[in-house]
């Protein structure tokens, strides 16, 4: 197997665990917070970046394998509590809210008008808080008319 071809698999390997801890933060301390029932491996599925994923599987594979030991534990060491840190609930929940929720929108169907905060945009439907109702709504997305 050649270093280039082992660099990809471990910058992978590494990658693929901090996104773990990344949405599993998001999925605790935003998710679970505001009651949305999604469960994490669609959450994780749905906003994995692959572009964003590959970036850094390349550069964390390129540290493990041809970097000096020392540059490699302090980069791969940092990055590593940078996505731990999502399991603090008040970052986790900042993260969350600056990924997935949407503030101050507008939404129609045929019958009703609403007007608050999307909270999660589902597969199949949005989750939505109504300000005049102060209730969370989860709302299906081909009953909604324009964009959300």
């Amino acid at each position: 197997m050649s270093k280039l071809f082992q660099a990809l698999l471990s910058g992978m390997f590494f990658t693929f665990i901090m996104d773990f801890f990344l949405f599993l933060g998001i999925k605790r301390n935003y998710i679970d917070f505001y009651g949305v029932h999604v469960y994490y491996n669609i959450l994780f599925a749905d906003h994995q970046n692959f572009f964003v994923f590959f970036f850094f599987a390349f550069i964390i594979g390129y540290l493990v394998i041809y970097a000096n030991i020392k540059t490699a534990l302090i980069t791969i060491g940092l990055l590593f509590i940078l996505s731990f840190a999502t399991l603090i609930p008040p970052i986790g929940k900042a993260l969350g809210e600056m990924m997935l929720m949407k503030k101050n929108v507008m939404l129609t169907t045929d019958k009703f008008s609403y007007h608050g905060d999307i909270y999660y945009n589902g597969r199949k439907t949005v989750t939505f808080y109504d300000y005049d109702l102060k209730k969370l709504l989860n709302l299906d997305k081909n009953k909604i008319k324009g964009q959300y």
